[in-house]
C-alpha cells in the first residue's frame, strides 16, 4: 500500500504537469518552469516515499523470518 509521501509525490506531479501545460498555452515561461520544478519535486518525493515502503517491508520480513513467524 502506498504511504503519505508517495501520494503527495504523485499529487506534486499532477499540478506541476498542469502548471506545465497551462504555462505553455497561455506562453508564460516561468509558470511552465516551475510546472516542471514541481512535477521533478513530485517525481523524488514519490521514490523516496516508495524506498521507505519497501525498507519497512523488508525489516518485517527480517523481523518475521528472526521471529519464526
Amino acid at each position: 500500500m502506498r504511504n503519505k509521501q508517495e501520494i503527495k509525490g504523485k499529487g506534486k506531479q499532477i499540478a506541476g504537469a498542469i502548471k506545465d501545460k497551462v504555462g505553455k498555452l497561455i506562453n508564460d515561461p516561468d509558470l511552465a518552469a516551475e510546472g516542471r520544478a514541481e512535477r521533478r519535486e513530485g517525481q523524488i518525493q514519490q521514490k523516496i516515499g516508495k524506498t521507505r515502503r519497501k525498507a519497512g517491508e523488508l525489516l518485517e520480513k527480517v523481523g518475521n523470518a528472526i521471529s519464526g513467524k
